[in-house]
This record gives structure tokens, sequence and C-alpha cells, in this order.
């Protein structure tokens, strides 16, 4: 069975593996800089939470039954969320699973600690996000039962 718990000091390499599979395009430099945040502010209630970037920060870490890192979830609280319509609002601001471990139950594990410490924190609803083409990520949050509330395509021009 995988344990979910904090993350702690000596899980930074794993952290930072997980990390740069589900965000690739994020330097390194910013992937250890924030990890180092985090384990620079944790303490040894669980979830570990710190302050970064949008706000407090949770992250709950997947532990193989053999040792290692299986996955990671970090989530907030935002003011509101897309189709949200209680406030303040959980969110899941980053969730990876390795794919040998993905559909045996590790990413929901992730979701229900992230869904206990929110309503602990009075939060009524949990909201999330994922790329449109990231079919995997789709799947995987309409089986523990997210409804997708809405899509969007995003524009850019340079201006010369």
């Amino acid at each position: 069975m995988t344990q979910i718990r904090s993350p702690r000091v000596e899980d930074r390499a794993e952290w930072v593996r997980m990390r740069r599979a589900l965000w690739p395009t994020c330097p390194d430099e910013e992937h250890d800089a924030e990890i180092g945040l985090f384990l620079q502010s944790s303490h040894d209630t669980s979830p570990t939470s710190c302050r970064y970037g949008v706000g407090e920060i949770a992250v709950w870490i997947a532990e193989r039954p053999s040792g290692g890192l299986c996955g990671f979830l970090e989530a907030s609280i935002r003011p509101y969320a897309e189709g949200s319509g209680a406030q303040p609002v959980g969110y899941i601001e980053g969730w990876y699973v390795d794919p040998d471990v993905r559909r045996h139950g590790v990413g929901r594990a992730l979701v229900v600690a992230a869904e206990e410490w929110f309503r602990s924190l009075g939060c009524r609803q949990m909201a999330s996000d994922a790329e449109i083409e990231n079919g995997v990520s789709i799947e995987a949050h309409v089986a523990i039962g997210y409804r997708e509330v809405g899509r969007m395509v995003h524009f850019s021009k340079d201006l010369g």
C-alpha cells in the first residue's frame, strides 16, 4: 500500500524529478527554489505547508512500499476558481503520479489527503485544471468525481 505523507529534505531529488515530468518547460532552478522555500518553512505536522507564489501551499508525497516516491500533490487555497460557487476554494496546483503506478489508487489517495485538509480549513469545494491536450489528467479528474466546467484557448500577439 502506498503511504501518503509530508515531504522531507531527503525527498528533494525525486520531487524535482516528478515536478520536471509534470512541468517540463519550467527551469530546474525554479523547481529547486520552490522546493527549497517549501522545505525551509515546513514543520513536522501533516500536511506540510508554506507560503509562496499563490499563497499557502500544502504538499503531499506518495511513497512506494519498496521505498522511493511515486507521486505528489501540491495544493493551495484560492479566493475563487472557475466553476466554483463557494469561497474560498481548495485548488490542486500540481498533481503527478508515475506512469507505472497510475490506475492503482495513488492519485486518488493524494487527492483524498488534500480534500481532508481543505475540509478542515472550511472549504466546501475543490477545483483543478488540466491542459486541454492532457487526456490522461482529464480522465483522472473525471474518475475521482470532478466535472468539467469550461475550456479556454489562450492567445498571444507580438507587438512590433
